[in-house]
This record gives C-alpha cells, sequence and structure tokens, in this order.
C-alpha cells in the first residue's frame, strides 16, 4: 500500500494524499486547504513524470507542477473534460500495478475507462467509512437488498455496478436481487421479478434496502403504486440512490414526488433516503445531507466555471461543474470538468449542520454544444494527437 514514488527508501512516513483521507472529520475544508493543495501538486507531479499524454498537455498549455504553490492556483490547473476521456484511454502506472479498472455507465454511446492504483483505493475505503459512518449508513443488522441496477457480469466492469454491490456491504446481505440481469446477449429489466422479492422480504423479521438508479427506482415505486401494492417495510430499511436519470431524463420527477411515493408504497420515510453524487472520472462519495443537498468533503475540491470564459464564478452562479481530488493516481484525473452545469452554495444556504459549500446539479450540457473556450480547449487536447 505504500505511495508510489515517494517511500522508495521503505519509511514509514505517511504520504501528504495519505494525511489528507485520514482526515477524522470529513467536511473540513478550510482547515485542509494547504494539506489538499499539497496532495494535488504531488499527484500533479507524478502524473506529469509518469504519464506522457498528461505531460504533453501541461507543457502545450504552459503550465508545471511547481506552479501549484498557493491555494488559489488550483483554479489554474488544466482540467481535462470527463468527455475526452471517453475517447482517450490514458493510463499512467503499467496495469499489473492498477488492480481495478472501471467504466462509466456510456449512456452517450462511448465510456471513460479509469485505473485506479492500491493506495488510491485504500484512501477511497477510508472515505467511504468516515463519510457512512457521519451519514448513518453502516449497521450490523442484516438486510435484504434489492439493486435498481445492473447484475455484475464478466463483461460489465461500469463503476455504477461495482459501487452498487459496495453499497450492498453497509450491512451483512442476506440476499441480493437484481432488476437489470444479463441474459441472451444483453441486459434485460426485470421489475416484476424485483416486485416479488419485495413482497417475499417484507414478510422477513429484516430490514430492506434498495440501492441503484432513481428513474428505475421510481419506476418500480410507481408500478408496484398502480397495481395497489403497498407494503410496510421493517424498521431500518433504506433506500440508496446513484447514478443519476441517465437516458430517462425525460421522465425525471422532483425529489419530493419520489420521496413521497417511497413512503406510501415502501413505508420508507423521506430521513431513511439517502442519494450519492460521482463519477468514474472523480470516484469521491458526495453523500446527501439531511435537507438532501451535496457537500463536498475535504477529499475533494469543486470549481464552477463561466461556460464562455472558463473563469471560476461565484457561489451562488451557474457554471460547469469541475472537479478535483489528488486520490488518483493510476490516471490522471486530478482535475477534470464534467459536462453538469452547477451551483455552488454556502453552507449556511443549508441549515444542517455542516459547515462546508453544497454543489447543486443543474442539469447536464455537452461540451460539444459549448462554441466558446470549452470548445477550443477541447481542440486543443484533439490537436496534440495523444
Amino acid at each position: 500500500l505504500l505511495e508510489p514514488d515517494f517511500n522508495r527508501e521503505g519509511e514509514r512516513k505517511m504520504s501528504v494524499r495519505g494525511r489528507l483521507f485520514s482526515v477524522k472529520q470529513p467536511y473540513l475544508l478550510e482547515e485542509t486547504n494547504g494539506l489538499f493543495l499539497s496532495a494535488m501538486r504531488e499527484n500533479c507531479a507524478y502524473q506529469y513524470n509518469h504519464c506522457g499524454p498528461y505531460r504533453k498537455i501541461l507543457d502545450g498549455l504552459g503550465f508545471a507542477p511547481e506552479q501549484l504553490r498557493v491555494y488559489e492556483d488550483l483554479a489554474r490547473l488544466p482540467f481535462l473534460p470527463t468527455l475526452f476521456f471517453k475517447s482517450h484511454e490514458l493510463l499512467t502506472m503499467p496495469r499489473g500495478r492498477t488492480p481495478i479498472e472501471a467504466t462509466s455507465s456510456g449512456t452517450s454511446g462511448k465510456m471513460s475507462r479509469i485505473a485506479f492504483d492500491t493506495y488510491g483505493l485504500y484512501c477511497g475505503l477510508k472515505m467511504v467509512l468516515r463519510l457512512g459512518r457521519l451519514h448513518g449508513l453502516f449497521s450490523a443488522v442484516p438486510a435484504n437488498y434489492v439493486l435498481l441496477g445492473y447484475k455484475h457480469h464478466k463483461g460489465n466492469q461500469t463503476a455504477i455496478t461495482k459501487t452498487a454491490f459496495g453499497a450492498t456491504l453497509f450491512t451483512p446481505a442476506i440476499h441480493r436481487e437484481y432488476a437489470l440481469k444479463f441474459k441472451d446477449g444483453g441486459y434485460k429489466a426485470d421489475l416484476d421479478g424485483v416486485i416479488c422479492a419485495l413482497l417475499k422480504y417484507s414478510r422477513s423479521s429484516f430490514p430492506v434496502r434498495l440501492v441503484g438508479f432513481p428513474s428505475y427506482t421510481y419506476f418500480l415505486l410507481k408500478s408496484m403504486d398502480e397495481q395497489g401494492i403497498s407494503l410496510k417495510l421493517k424498521k431500518g430499511s433504506r433506500i440508496l440512490l446513484g447514478g443519476g436519470w441517465k437516458q430517462f431524463y425525460q421522465e425525471q420527477v422532483e425529489k419530493h414526488i419520489l420521496y413521497r411515493l417511497a413512503e406510501k408504497v415502501l413505508g420508507i420515510e423521506e430521513n431513511k433516503i439517502h442519494e450519492f453524487f460521482g463519477a468514474v472520472e472523480h470516484p469521491v462519495l458526495y453523500c446527501d445531507c439531511k435537507n438532501h443537498h451535496f457537500h463536498i468533503p475535504a477529499y475533494s475540491r469543486v470549481i464552477i466555471r463561466d461556460a464562455n470564459t472558463l473563469e471560476p464564478v461565484k457561489n451562488g452562479e451557474t457554471g460547469l461543474v469541475s472537479l478535483l481530488t489528488p486520490m488518483v493516481y493510476g490516471a490522471p484525473v486530478l482535475s477534470v470538468m464534467t459536462d453538469d452545469l452547477g451551483v455552488l452554495h454556502d453552507a449556511a444556504e443549508c441549515g444542517c449542520g455542516i459547515g462546508s459549500p453544497y454543489l447543486e446539479i443543474i442539469g447536464r450540457v455537452g461540451l460539444s454544444d459549448i462554441k466558446t473556450c470549452a470548445a477550443g480547449a477541447a481542440e486543443l487536447l484533439r490537436g496534440l494527437e495523444l
């Protein structure tokens, strides 16, 4: 689990990245700004020295890792659009040193493939343990699971499939029922099978946890409601949502509608529904608070950029969502820009008691549709012939 290149002499001194992901209070931002900057600088230097395409990008943009001198310099660190990873595979380490590779969902027709180093996975585990405990996700009481997503198949390496299964480790899992099963060369939805499983689980003395896409969760609840099926699942039952609405964005409903339906059909109250945000190119866990806002953990930073100039905007203004984390060394994903539009709000606007700002996702926009500097940046990267 030793950090690459930083412990060649065998010393046991913890790396900067290790210290950052050992922060016990996961929402301390201002207090960890210096630590975060140092971890980002080390990651940037490692990527620069070990990933030729990334070095070519930084050289082409006139940026060097040592230019990360003060915290404000992070906004100047060149970002890679998440769309760029869908057409370029960038590896910083040999595959033998990256035990896990994961892909994006590929709903746009192309998938990002990101490699994760061993120590980065260890840091991610510590992050999940701290955030999971803080948000009350762990329990020693066994539970039956309904996964409203893909059942694992050897041809499916998507991050959402891996993280959905990982969510079933928050409690001892008695049984796992999947909504999307691989059959005849493709995945088939089986909501009827899920409903039968829920009816069976409702007669058990153990709680039930539903995990997966909010779209499939809504379709399931709506189908049960239309059939007049109403259950009262055991105390401790929860719903864990993640992955967004993807190709079902036109069917997307307001959160309060989904929450009311969950209580009506399954007896699960709103405070037992949790939503997560993340991406394969930015594997930081964002858990919603009691007011259902995604506060920024100490292990990442979020910059909202003006769609025309790509300059950072003030909190409360809408722009493109740029995500930073020093967690991964297997690929140069330390600074990425998504195709999401979002707003960063001051912590005081929430009132839940968490002291870090929170991210609101407004919608999605393809970078190819932005005839601005963002399109020019993407054009520059293509011109480097990576």
